[in-house]
């Protein structure tokens, strides 16, 4: 009992901080990251588990991830280097019930990677996608654009002039480019129409621009740190705005797995103390 009480006080507080403390604290030199994602506009909430092959335990997902929607992206995990299955339930579902997807993914010291539901509902998969946290020059900011829009079957995308993409199919991830540091939109072109959406960059860091449906119509872009430059903190998920209109509010799903995530992290923290010194996000 006194050790769970333990461990809920670390979550309580993880969740206070949960923007301003670096994704990767705490960890391992021999560990790698791993983050999740649900990038199908159409399939509902689901349930993510997170099992180690090689060392299955007591049956006790090593991460488990509840009630995550469409749009969410989860910070960093800490995992040691191996090979997980990553499974996605119905929300609510039993951690019996058989997924609906499940795909291995080999993580190895240093590597960052993000598994991510895609697609259509109808030919939902789980892709995994390969992250570089080389970090950008000075006064430079490197960036990739994922499509997770389901209204743009294919899409350009540029940053300051910079052509990021031509042609990207949805549910597709493009390559990482370098751009201005100060830039301050990402230019979408979809069916000959562009749109802005506005982004804010900080100079030296790497960033995910996920392209997004809005549920009102239109285009977002989400801006996900995925390795910071001096002075900047990793913070996960940061909704950057959509189209000068967005609400301002944290996204409900965004938030709710968040959170879950952050509790469990506290419990992996517990069971996993072995860890090392605390190691800084970005890897060069």
């Amino acid at each position: 009992m006194h050790r769970l009480t333990r461990v809920m006080s670390v979550a309580a507080l993880s969740a206070g901080f949960l923007l301003v403390v670096p994704a990767g604290a705490g960890a391992s030199e021999d560990d790698g990251l791993l983050r999740l994602a649900h990038l199908s506009p159409d399939t509902p909430s689901v349930d993510v588990y997170v099992d180690s092959v090689a060392d299955p335990g007591d049956g006790t997902a090593l991460l488990t991830v509840p009630g995550v929607g469409y749009g969410t992206i989860s910070e960093y995990q800490d995992v040691p280097a191996g090979v997980y299955t990553v499974s996605m339930r119905q929300a609510g579902a039993e951690p019996t019930a058989p997924p609906v997807l499940s795909t291995t993914v080999e993580i190895g010291t240093g590597d960052a990677r993000t598994v991510a539901g895609v697609g259509r509902f109808a030919d939902l998969g789980l892709e995994v996608l390969e992250d570089d946290l080389t970090l950008a020059p000075s006064g430079q900011a490197r960036v990739r654009v994922v499509s997770a829009a389901g209204t743009a079957p294919t899409l350009d995308a540029a940053v300051g002039g910079t052509e990021l993409a031509t042609g990207l199919a949805f549910a597709e991830a493009g390559d990482y480019a370098t751009v201005p540091g100060d830039a301050g939109a990402l230019q979408v072109t979809v069916g000959g129409k562009p749109t802005e959406l506005p982004l804010d960059l900080a100079a030296g860091s790497v960033y995910s621009l996920f392209v997004l449906d809005r549920p009102e119509g239109g285009l977002t872009v989400r801006t996900v740190l995925d390795a910071a430059g001096s002075g900047v903190v990793p913070a996960g998920g940061v909704e950057a705005g959509a189209g000068g209109t967005a609400a301002g509010e944290p996204d409900p799903a965004v938030v709710g797995g968040a959170v879950g995530l952050t509790i469990l992290t506290g419990l992996l923290v517990a069971r996993r103390s072995r860890r090392g010194p605390a190691r800084h996000a970005a890897r060069s």
